[in-house]
């Protein structure tokens, strides 16, 4: 078991620098997702400058809040030495990107988002390849709205250039008092990447491991074919490592990865069973699944989330058909661009 946890404020969306470890501080910066809340970063000190665990929405409130933390630590944003970043989504690489225009900071993340990364173009909208594998599931009408999402102004301003540098599976970031080891942790996003410190038991897990919600899955530009294989595998990876204390991206530092890991590949079991019962039950597609399914905590129906939740839902059971499909629990069959599941 990792050690405990040093004293957080009760509202983990408190902003400030919150310690986590000798050495280590929590930032939380708010976002502009009321479900989400806030994003965490971590300040990490070293003798060459701050190192900073992903960054924040590139957006003027997040960059004042970011620098008054470092004020805080007696830092300012221009010290930062570098960015390591978890995943390519704008909350948690958008700000380094703005950062690195201002200072030239290095920013570095996994190798995996290359592909992404070069496939996108603000221009074609934020969802292509969501819009085409929503008419895939037999979900056309919501494939249609989500087509109609536009881009405001912010969003093209936002950032989404490559990076300095690769962060690979199995390197290791040698600072001047820790190594960092890189893993990649495909699922959220095809290169997401942890980061383990195990000389002070800390694992920088992005939104691989959350200890409040379960992560989307392969929402991104390049999604690969089979996410929630990947993810449900890189859970695995990470339970097989000693345990440590859990630093997520949203929510409050907790003493365990394993607990957390445990309720998550329990929580997907218990989906991949009740998505079965449903195809038994004669739902064929995903969307059909999808709609007979509970959803939320509060249990809602799909038609009662928004509509890019109805999109995640839609596009999470699919994934979770995917599965059962290489468990040879059901079949797929693709008729007129639409693939049906039968057991």
């Amino acid at each position: 078991m990792a050690e405990p946890v040093m004293e957080q404020p009760a509202d983990w969306t408190e902003p400030g620098a919150h310690p986590v470890a000798p050495g280590v501080h929590r930032v939380p910066l708010a976002l502009p997702i009321p479900s989400l809340h806030a994003v965490n970063v971590y300040v990490i000190e070293d003798p060459d400058g701050p190192v900073v665990v992903d960054s924040g929405w590139a957006m003027p409130d997040s960059r004042k809040a970011l620098k008054e933390a470092l004020r805080l630590l007696g830092h300012r944003l221009d010290d930062v030495a570098q960015f390591l970043v978890t995943h390519a989504h704008w909350d948690h690489y958008s700000q380094a990107l703005a950062l690195r225009e201002s200072f030239g900071t290095r920013v570095r993340i996994g190798r995996g988002e290359q592909a992404s990364l070069s496939a996108f173009d603000v221009g074609n909208g934020l969802h292509p390849r969501q819009v085409e594998l929503l008419r895939r599931c037999g979900a056309p009408e919501l494939a249609d709205q989500v087509a109609a999402f536009g881009v405001n102004a912010q969003e093209r301003r936002v950032p989404h250039t490559m990076p300095d540098a690769w962060l690979d599976d199995g390197e290791r970031v040698t600072l001047a008092r820790r190594g960092l080891d890189v893993f990649a942790t495909p699922g959220h996003t095809r290169g997401h990447i942890v980061l383990r410190d195990a000389g002070a038991g800390l694992l920088f897990a992005g939104d691989h491991v959350l200890p409040h919600i379960t992560p989307s899955i392969g929402l991104e530009t390049e999604p690969e074919p089979k996410p929630l294989r990947s993810y449900l595998e890189s859970l695995r990876i990470v339970r097989d490592m000693p345990d440590t204390l859990l630093l997520p991206a949203h929510g409050p530092v907790t003493p365990s990865v394993h607990t957390r890991v445990d309720e998550l590949v329990e929580h997907h079991e218990a989906r991949l069973d009740a998505a079965a019962r449903q195809v038994r039950e004669g739902h064929t597609t995903a969307f059909e699944v999808a709609r007979s399914m509970p959803w939320t905590r509060r249990r809602k129906k799909l038609d009662e989330l928004d509509v890019f939740s109805q999109m995640l839902a839609v596009l999470e059971i699919d994934a979770h058909l995917d599965v059962l499909v290489d468990q040879g629990v059901l079949t797929a069959a693709d008729t007129g661009g639409v693939r049906a599941y039968s057991v």
